[in-house]
């Protein structure tokens, strides 16, 4: 189905869409787990943080600072709060680590955005820690492309109806591509969008989902190029 004569604006998630981010996170977090292994296996300990995220989330959001606040109350938790003021600077000094890695684009998104950037309006539309995000992508050198920029605290349909608003967009002109269909592609297809799915080889097991959509509005890809193919 060529798409081509509908859509007028595409958006794009960035973590694991535009660059590379839940392997550093994971990264972190096995650090994080050998730091306190004389408390918990590895296994329990992913479980216990896994769990102060969701607790957590409706105070701190998606972002590299929120991470931090959890495994600093995760260490204490699992320690009967024990450990020590040391293992406590070495947290965070993950997570500092974490704020510096390289922003490493993924295949094909350079190419992808300069043949769409003269013929479509293209933003970036994200969650995450606002100043984070800004940073990577400003690094990333990738911003230029962009006509608007949307740090978002949560992606679901009522999120997506604001964006849409705000960018003066209807629902039948745009397009989203993404890594998550949790976040990324069930909420814009059910408010009647198109959704592109890009599956990043590791997904953080809150955005993991399964379902299958069966919609004219859904395109599964690949890679992020193949959607030169639809327009």
């Amino acid at each position: 189905m060529s798409y081509k004569n509908r859509i007028t604006t595409i958006a794009f998630d960035a973590d694991d869409t535009l660059w590379v981010n839940e392997p550093y996170f994971q990264e972190a977090e096995m650090q994080f787990c050998s730091l306190l292994e004389n408390y918990l296996p590895q296994h329990r300990l992913s479980q216990e943080l896994f769990n102060t995220e969701m607790k957590n989330l409706p105070l701190y959001g998606y972002g590299i600072k929120g991470f931090i606040l959890c495994m600093i109350e995760t260490a204490n938790r699992v320690s009967n709060r024990a450990v020590s003021l040391g293992v406590i600077d070495q947290i965070i000094e993950i997570g500092h680590e974490l704020m510096q890695k390289p922003i490493e684009l993924i295949e094909g998104v350079r190419e992808t955005l300069e043949q769409l950037k003269d013929k479509y309006k293209l933003i970036v539309a994200t969650k995450g820690d606002l100043l984070d995000q800004e940073r990577k992508l400003k690094k990333s050198g990738l911003e230029h492309y962009f006509h608007h920029i949307e740090i978002m605290s949560e992606k679901n349909i009522a999120d997506y109806q604001k964006l849409l608003k705000h960018i003066d967009c209807q629902p039948e002109s745009f397009l989203m591509i993404g890594n998550s269909m949790k976040s990324d592609i069930m909420p814009v297809v059910d408010l009647g969008a198109y959704g592109a799915y890009v599956p990043f080889h590791v997904t953080w097991a809150h955005e993991q989902q399964t379902q299958i959509i069966n919609d004219e509005h859904f395109l599964q890809l690949k890679k992020i190029n193949e959607i030169l193919n639809f327009l």
